[in-house]
């Protein structure tokens, strides 16, 4: 019946011209847009899969990437199997003529920042700014002085019985210098830095410190953090997960395995819920 509408739209063909013999061609046009739409359909794919790609490559380079804490130099603040998120986008850069159309701000005592470690292999570590370029340091009965002046430190927390060298006064004077305490590096150049018992902080670098006073390794054992080498600012805990700091000293893959495994197994009962999604400050 004429008008009738079957539901289905037509098959758009078109006509295949005649042959020589004047036989009509069968029509080959419907295999040609289905080949057409799958091709178009797998590019589209592969498009969306590179964008992705380029998006979450251009995220962790960039703007935020994910750690964890695998010491307790930081604790209370942040615990041994805290998982992060670090904000990249936040810092000031290095002088290029777009960081001022960037929301950088300038890196400020008390900043936790995450930054490769001077030396070895350069692992990712996370302590709290103490001091800036061009401010003087030094400990005196445990207390921190920047520039003359008292810092308080609600955030630190002290244990009495550790063997600290320099928890309760820093920096150490000339003939005094713990120097299998310290990294060789450090030791041969601690000195140099010192003027009139204080520690002075050089252009482009920063003086840093483990909340957990008494059992961190930072910049009293082991020297400045240069500008260049921060990462960025932890932000937000995104998950928690009960571990010590054995569980973490396995780095191969093999160990990596097992971890994750161990983990997923005890997801439920190890996740510190009451910690999720929790700012870091």
């Amino acid at each position: 019946m004429d008008g009738m509408e079957t539901g289905a739209p037509p098959l758009e063909v078109t006509q295949e011209p005649a042959s020589a013999d004047g036989q009509q061609n069968p029509p080959q046009a419907g295999i040609g847009v289905a080949r057409r739409r799958a091709s178009n359909g797998l590019a589209e794919f592969v498009e969306s899969l590179v964008v992705t790609i380029l998006l979450a490559l251009f995220a962790t380079t960039f703007v935020v990437q994910a750690f964890k804490i695998p010491s307790e130099s930081m604790e209370p603040t942040l615990l041994v199997g805290d998982h992060l998120l670090v904000n990249k986008f936040v810092f000031e850069g290095t002088g290029a003529w777009y960081d001022k159309l960037l929301p950088y701000r300038a890196i400020r005592r008390g900043d936790i920042i995450v930054f490769k470690y001077p030396y070895d292999d350069h692992p990712y570590y996370v302590k709290r700014v103490i001091g800036v370029p061009g401010d003087r340091i030094r400990i005196s009965d445990s207390r921190v002085f920047v520039n003359d002046k008292p810092v308080s430190e609600p955030y630190a927390v002290h244990d009495p019985l550790a063997d600290d060298p320099f928890g309760e006064e820093f920096p150490p004077a000339r003939d005094s210098v713990p120097r299998d305490r310290l990294r060789p590096e450090w030791a041969a150049r601690i000195m140099s830095h010192v003027r009139n018992g204080e520690l002075l902080i050089p252009a482009n670098h920063y003086f840093v410190m483990g909340d957990n006073r008494d059992d961190s390794w930072d910049s009293r054992y082991w020297g400045f953090v240069d500008r260049n080498a921060i990462v960025g600012e932890p932000i937000l805990i995104y998950w928690s997960v009960r571990a010590t700091a054995d569980d973490y000293t396995d780095r191969s893959l093999a160990g990596s395995a097992r971890g994750i495994g161990s983990t997923l197994e005890h997801l439920s009962s190890s996740t510190r819920w009451n910690r999720m999604l929790r700012e870091v400050h």
